[in-house]
């Protein structure tokens, strides 16, 4: 039997003025904002929204219920989950048991991160390879796994 192949695409996505999307990428039902780049072997699912001036890199997952506000950095390979697999697996018939992941604006997450669902102020630095577990909500470098405060930011 054959198997079932299928293509990455841009499939109803509501873009701003001067967004730059290197393929392959597969991007569907989402938003991204003015002047966002996104690199290629990225997906954006259905009801994610980048905020403007962003930076995706490539090789990065961003799935439904992730908010990035504007001039957010976004490293190679980092991985957004909205499911923290209560059950012991994935949640795949109850969506409503998801979460949200809000990131701020000035925001610059390292590559290889893993971000579980979460709040992340304004002016926040996450070190690469860092698994984001807990809210971030004073504006700082953090890096770890689990990612700690390392350095109090001070922002105008």
């Amino acid at each position: 039997m054959a198997p079932r192949i299928l293509s990455a695409k841009i499939n109803d996505v509501k873009f701003g003025e001067g967004v730059t999307v290197v393929e392959p990428c597969n991007l569907y039902g989402c938003e991204i904002g003015d002047e966002t780049f996104v690199g290629p072997f990225t997906e954006i699912q259905k009801g994610a929204v980048i905020g403007k001036r962003c930076r995706i890199q490539s090789h990065s997952f961003i799935c439904d219920l992730v908010t990035i506000g504007d001039d957010t950095f976004v490293g190679h390979g980092v991985m957004f989950t909205n499911d923290l697999f209560k059950e012991g697996a994935p949640e795949r018939t109850d969506a409503s048991k998801w979460k949200p992941t809000r990131i701020g604006n000035h925001v610059s997450i390292g590559s290889n991160v893993t971000m579980l669902p979460v709040a992340v102020c304004d002016h926040v630095v996450v070190g690469a390879g860092s698994v984001v577990t807990k809210d971030l909500l004073e504006p700082g470098i953090y890096a770890g796994n689990p990612a700690r405060l390392i350095r109090k930011l001070h922002t105008k």
